[in-house]
């Protein structure tokens, strides 16, 4: 399973929708791309594999796999970029700014139905990361 992530990168975070198939699943906020350095920045761009992932801290969540020079990316819950998130990504029902959502457990949620369906069918699931412009930053 393919899902694509399309972002817009702004001075203070990054926003995105998340799609399968065409099919829009949900938003996703991150940090401002910093050059990809750890715990400040988003990831970079590209093809990654998704891996199911549990904790204590954020319950069911998933990992986003061989990350350049980075460890333990996550896509986990959090409605604030830069309060909640260090390095890693979050869905979110609904965006209310730059970095920025509201219902993102909600959104999790749907995220992690997919995605363990296909887990239980055996299959791969990869998140492909793509800008609509390939500039790091717009102006609101």
């Amino acid at each position: 399973m393919e899902l694509l992530l399309r972002r817009q990168y702004f001075k203070e975070g990054t926003n995105s929708a998340l799609f399968i198939n065409g099919y829009f699943i949900c938003f996703m906020i991150e940090l401002p791309w910093k050059d990809n350095k750890k715990e400040v920045s988003c990831i970079p761009e590209g093809e990654y594999v998704l891996k199911p992932r549990f904790s204590d801290r954020f319950r069911e969540h998933l990992q986003v796999v061989s990350v350049p020079d980075r460890s333990l990316i996550l896509i986990h819950p959090a409605n604030h970029s830069k309060e909640e998130l260090k390095g890693c990504l979050a869905p979110v029902s609904q965006l209310v700014g730059v970095g920025k959502g509201l219902s993102s457990r909600q959104a999790m949620q749907k995220l992690l139905s997919l995605c363990h369906q296909a887990f239980e069918r055996k299959e791969s699931v990869s998140l492909i990361i793509k800008s609509d412009n390939h500039e790091y930053y717009r102006t609101i």
